[in-house]
């Protein structure tokens, strides 16, 4: 079947949705029905062939190109969530309640207000949403969110000196786990290997297979190897660069020399008390 790809944020995820017989091409605005009611989305990717099996639920139709007047009311609606910002936050502060709060959107069709916020735990806002449906006059919505998330759309630059990843182009967060910098040789200091967000970096995930891949035949530091200069215990290793630095033993002097990889050949299990799957097949 036919699809366009469509997002509704910059760095958000992309939905799909049947053209319908319409012209619509990459760059070009359309308005559709979702779980939220009507929304105004950008197409970011124009008509592709896919296959209705890797579908899950069925694809709903684009309901029309955006016009003219569509696009003012986007606008109208961009400008109304930064009142209803500036009033929720004096609502949170006249409750004192411990929130923070992120992000306000108003959907398209002015249904539903949605406000996102952070906090340490579980808030009783039942009295602010009566507050703010008193005011705004329409269905209100309060949805917690986590750190990742307010970093997402907050956005920020990292410790690489760019714009995080997660505002820029991440359509979905990946997990990320200590296991990770430990493979990759990273310093576990967490002020390091933590984001603008205080949770693991999501970069770490990027080069992760790969290092997956190279553990498989790289020996590990304290294994017994064998080299084309003799026998030798692993002293250090270069994964990306496929070398290892092995302390040589003989009757006379410990030296220390490096090989690549393959000239190299496990004998006995290192620190960690384990073979690699290659290794082991050795």
């Amino acid at each position: 079947m036919e699809v366009i790809g469509v997002r509704f944020k910059s760095a958000g995820k992309t939905y799909y949705f049947n053209p319908a017989g319409l012209d619509i091409k990459t760059g070009d605005h359309v308005i559709v029905e979702t779980s939220r009611g009507m929304e105004y989305g950008d197409v970011v990717m124009g008509k592709r062939a896919i296959e209705a099996e890797q579908f899950k639920k069925p694809v709903k139709d684009v309901i029309r190109i955006a016009t003219d007047d569509d696009t003012e009311r986007y606008r109208y609606n961009k400008e109304f969530e930064k009142e209803a910002y500036k009033i929720c936050l004096e609502k949170i502060a006249d409750h004192k309640l411990e929130m923070k709060l992120v992000e306000v959107e108003y959907t398209f069709d002015g249904s539903k207000i949605l406000f996102y916020f952070t906090a340490d735990g579980r808030i009783d806002f039942r009295e602010l949403v009566k507050d703010l449906a008193n005011v705004f006059r329409t269905r209100i919505e309060l949805r917690q969110i986590g750190v990742r998330d307010e970093a997402k759309t907050l956005g920020s630059v990292g410790v690489c000196g760019r714009g995080l990843c997660c505002s820029n182009f991440l359509e979905e967060f990946v997990p990320v786990s200590i296991k990770m910098a430990k493979e990759q040789g990273l310093s576990l200091n967490p002020s390091k290997i933590s984001g603008a967000c205080g949770r693991l970096m999501c970069c770490l995930k990027y080069e992760q297979d790969t290092y997956e891949e190279l553990l498989k035949i790289t020996p590990r530091q304290g294994a017994l190897v064998s080299t084309p200069s003799g026998s030798g215990t692993v002293e250090s290793v270069s994964i990306l660069k496929g070398l290892v630095k092995v302390k040589l033993e003989d009757e006379h002097e410990k030296t220390l020399k490096e090989f690549n990889v393959s000239d190299v050949k496990p004998l006995k299990r290192g620190k960690n008390n384990s073979f690699s799957a290659e290794e082991a097949a050795n």
